[in-house]
């Protein structure tokens, strides 16, 4: 988790589209697929206690549950938005790999622009990874 499983311009990317669409409100990053798990982002004042080997096993299931949601009348699914105590998890998956980013409390548009942002991203990368 040292930055040396994906591409550094790869993780780059995914570090401004969030940092700008979400702004200071912005808490981690963490890109995953079935076989990574990589934090490409945590704000100075959180402590690195996160279990994100556990985290990722409970977001993998993503990967599975896309399709139980395919052909309803919801549409496709976009992301999944989970709400703690003291902020949110939003997850995007496209293909086989996925982020979620933590951030304080913000607007649901705000959540909206974020999930556009990292889809158009990762499927932009879905050919990188594939190599």
């Amino acid at each position: 988790m040292d930055g040396s499983e994906i591409d550094p311009e790869f993780a780059d990317e995914l570090r401004s589209t969030c940092r700008t669409t979400v702004g200071d409100e912005l808490r981690s990053i963490t890109y995953f697929t079935e076989d990574v798990v990589e934090q490409l982002y945590l704000r100075s004042d959180l402590e690195r206690t996160a279990d994100l080997v556990g985290f990722a096993d409970h977001e993998r299931l993503g990967f599975r549950s896309q399709s139980a949601y395919r052909n309803t009348q919801l549409g496709d699914y976009r992301a999944t938005i989970r709400l703690f105590e003291n902020g949110y998890l939003t997850r995007v998956i496209r293909g086989d790999h996925g982020v979620w980013v933590t951030t304080d409390p913000m607007s649901i548009d705000r959540f909206e622009e974020l999930t556009s942002a990292l889809e158009t991203v990762l499927v932009n990368h879905d050919v990188a990874i594939e190599t």
